[in-house]
């Protein structure tokens, strides 16, 4: 069996963060292993607090993953300062996995900053030339490029100029644009378009955290990039068609929609 990390928060509501990361490994038939970087209190109405893991746990949970299994994938979320940064870099540069997926938390789905400006800088700077590939949504891209984008053309041209920040691959996603659910990957040669039809829901927790477990679980089960973004995009469009309507807010996908209802 396949063995992919995901290096993320937890989410005490079970919706996002390593969590949902876990869900969809389990999902997509591989085996998930964490490595958590911060305890948040949240539920669908919101997020209560923040504790951040110790440099030196992060540290000691990634060397203890790499020296016991093998891992074909990684996935990065959450990583909410720049000691954890540079802590991470610092690990997969040791362990040299090139398989990783980086999803830029930075801004959340309400539109609240979660990484302070210097913080976001060494994301840039210290993973994104790591990362295969890079999935920052609308909001994410704006705070990156320092500009708006308001469609598919302008999501073309971020999605050019964030791969010149790192070389990574970049996937642009069009969830907040309205008409059909459209995102955009550059692979520094080609531009992709990924489409699946608008689903009327608000029950849309973790979709973020998600889609990116699913290209890193795909990528480990022998798919090249874009095959492995294309079947991420079906699963999390079923997985949003089949969200759950439960708590007070916005409620999570469903990541299990395949196996019950």
């Amino acid at each position: 069996m396949k063995q992919v990390l995901t290096i993320a928060g937890s989410d005490s509501g079970g919706g996002a963060g390593i969590q949902a990361d876990l869900k969809t490994f389990s999902a997509l038939g591989v085996y998930g292993m964490s490595v958590i970087t911060a305890v948040t209190a949240q539920n669908t109405e919101g997020v209560t607090a923040i504790e951040n893991i110790s440099l030196e746990v992060v540290t000691k949970q990634i060397d203890a993953i790499f020296s016991d299994f093998k891992v074909d994938a990684v996935k990065i979320g959450m990583v909410s300062n720049i000691g954890i940064i540079k802590a991470i870099a610092a690990g997969l540069k040791r362990w040299a996995i090139k398989e990783i997926i980086l999803d830029p938390v930075m801004v959340s789905q309400s539109g609240s900053y979660l990484l302070k400006p210097e913080a976001r800088v060494a994301l840039i700077n210290n993973l994104f030339p790591l990362a295969l590939v890079v999935t920052p949504n609308l909001y994410e891209a704006e705070v990156i490029l320092g500009r708006e984008i308001n469609t598919v053309e302008e999501m073309k041209e971020a999605a050019r100029d964030i791969y010149q920040l790192g070389g990574a691959g970049v996937l642009v996603k069009g969830g907040h644009l309205n008409g059909e659910a459209v995102d955009v990957f550059y692979d520094g040669a080609e531009i992709y378009e990924f489409t699946a039809p608008r689903i009327d829901t608000r029950n849309t927790h973790g979709t973020g955290c998600t889609y990116s477990s699913a290209i890193a679980a795909y990528l480990a089960r022998g798919n090249d990039l874009v095959t492995a973004i294309k079947k991420a995009k079906v699963y999390i469009t079923g997985a949003i068609k089949n969200s759950l309507d439960i708590g007070h807010g916005p409620g999570p996908i469903h990541h299990f929609y395949r196996i019950w209802k």
